[in-house]
């Protein structure tokens, strides 16, 4: 099981693995991911909202983004106009293996990949209908960009997903960042919220 804040070290480790971008620079206050595209330059992991007020007004560059584990209310509290607050988001785990899920008829599943990173594709007679990513650091398993095409949905392809994911990582604990539609879905599953994370960026004119 993992505790505490190493939950978000985990999840930002995975992260940069499952997005192929720089491993992630431990920082007093965090982590820094020096991401490199447009409009995402780089990215700061706060673990407390104390954090924020000296980031706000320290690192606000066009591009740069701060995601803060903390109440939203606090959060705010310590930004600047330059930023634009996102939606809550909310950092979530799971202990042990993940429930079994059936691939209904007329999908497919494949399973590509090795690790440290795999991805699982859903298809029905060719198309796309659900997809996600998992990466596995020091032991733990990361869920990301877990998607289900509009007209698929409510048929339990992201179980499926989640489902041959978790096999093929292997892992004994296993970690995701969720938007709120998500926390319903993974909480219905077992994962559990350890706290809520609030994002906000400077925008960059080239996003």
């Amino acid at each position: 099981m993992i505790t505490g804040m190493d939950i978000l070290g985990a999840w930002v480790r995975g992260w940069a693995v499952s997005r192929a971008v720089p491993t992630p620079v431990a920082e007093p206050d965090g982590y820094r991911v020096d991401v490199g595209l447009p409009g995402h330059r780089v990215r700061y992991l706060l673990r407390s909202p104390s954090a924020v007020a000296t980031r706000a007004r320290t690192v606000a560059a066009p591009g740069t983004w701060l995601k803060t584990c903390g109440e939203r209310s606090a959060v705010l509290a310590g930004l600047t106009t330059d930023w634009e607050v996102g939606e809550t988001e909310y950092l979530m785990t799971f202990d042990g293996d993940l429930p079994p899920a059936e691939v209904p008829a007329p999908y497919a599943v494949t399973l590509t990949g090795e690790g440290p990173l795999w991805e699982a594709a859903v298809t029905a007679s060719g198309a796309p209908a659900a997809r996600g990513w998992v990466a596995v650091d020091s032991g733990v398993a990361v869920f990301d960009r877990i998607v289900t095409e509009p007209e698929h949905r409510r048929r339990g392809l992201g179980r499926v997903v989640m489902h041959r994911l978790g096999v093929a990582a292997g892992a004994e604990s296993s970690v995701l960042l969720a938007s709120e539609a998500g926390r319903g879905l993974y909480g219905a599953l077992g994962w559990r919220v350890v706290s809520e994370v609030v994002p906000a960026h400077v925008p960059e004119g080239t996003e």
